[in-house]
């Protein structure tokens, strides 16, 4: 089955290096585009049996499956462009939070699915998060979690928890990233450890934290338990940590609902 990537930006470009290099699917399967075709041309150079296009119609026309990883506001003008050329036996995949599958089955007469995916992908690993539209035909929700099974954990989500779970799996790597390059600062700042080995130490501590949760070794809290002993060095460090944070993840949450909420206000205006 040919598979068709509308956008090949940061994401799309992840999802398609994902999908081949975790043996999902063939580079000759693939077809895509971009608005700066240079863009395109050079994601093709590392795949060269993938086929670039010169427009969005080309790709839509060889594949059944398409998806569309464009800004938001640049998806409905490109929607209600082709949408006669999304026909019912075709699937699209929207990776955009704002846009729900609701509004996508309002204006196409295809299966319609939103997949968020997230950056740690790129790795085949991670969660990536899929909402189905009621009109989505059985097989292509097959067909998506079967894809997505080969570079993370899909995992279905309802409407009303898009957000959070979009800042806990997308833009989460984000956060911890740079929580993770505060802590090495302050190490560098306050001690005699140079940048280059704080860096390697705490990506290291972060793989081995990964492995001992992904095991099942310990949850997050039995692993502080197990850590932090009573009158320890540890436990005067999350001391500071608990005295520091306060209601900062709370405050977080907050300022990426609204912005979402300014989005799906835009979003809402060109659906409706």
């Amino acid at each position: 089955m040919n598979i068709g990537f509308i956008g090949t930006g940061n994401m799309g470009s992840i999802l398609v290096e994902g999908f081949i290099e975790g043996k999902a699917v063939n580079p000759s399967n693939i077809y895509i585009t971009n608005r700066t075709k240079v863009k395109a041309e050079a994601l093709q150079q590392k795949f060269p049996s993938m086929h670039v296009c010169d427009e969005a119609s080309k790709v839509i026309e060889k594949c059944h499956l398409i998806f569309i990883c464009v800004k938001p506001h640049d998806i409905y003008p490109l929607l209600e462009k082709h949408q006669n050329e999304l026909t019912t036996e075709k699937c699209l995949v929207s990776i955009t939070s704002p846009i729900s599958v609701d509004q996508l089955e309002q204006l196409l007469p295809c299966s319609c699915i939103r997949a968020i995916p997230s950056i740690t992908n790129r790795a085949l690993s991670g969660v990536s998060l899929l909402t189905f539209g009621k009109n989505c035909d059985n097989y292509w929700k097959r067909k998506l979690k079967e894809l997505f099974s080969f570079i993370s954990t899909p995992i279905d989500i309802d409407q009303n928890i898009t957000r959070v779970a979009s800042d806990i799996v997308s833009c989460g790597p984000a956060f911890f990233s740079y929580l993770t390059q505060r802590f090495i600062d302050g190490a560098v700042a306050e001690t005699e450890i140079d940048q280059t080995t704080a860096t390697i130490l705490a990506g290291e501590m972060l793989i081995g934290l990964g492995e001992l949760l992904k095991k099942g070794y310990y949850t997050l809290p039995t692993l502080q338990e197990k850590v932090c002993v009573k009158g320890g060095i540890t436990g005067e460090g999350i001391g500071v940590l608990e005295d520091g944070i306060g209601d900062i993840f709370e405050k977080l949450f907050q300022a990426t609902h609204s912005k979402f909420n300014e989005d799906l206000e835009i979003v809402a205006k060109q659906f409706s």
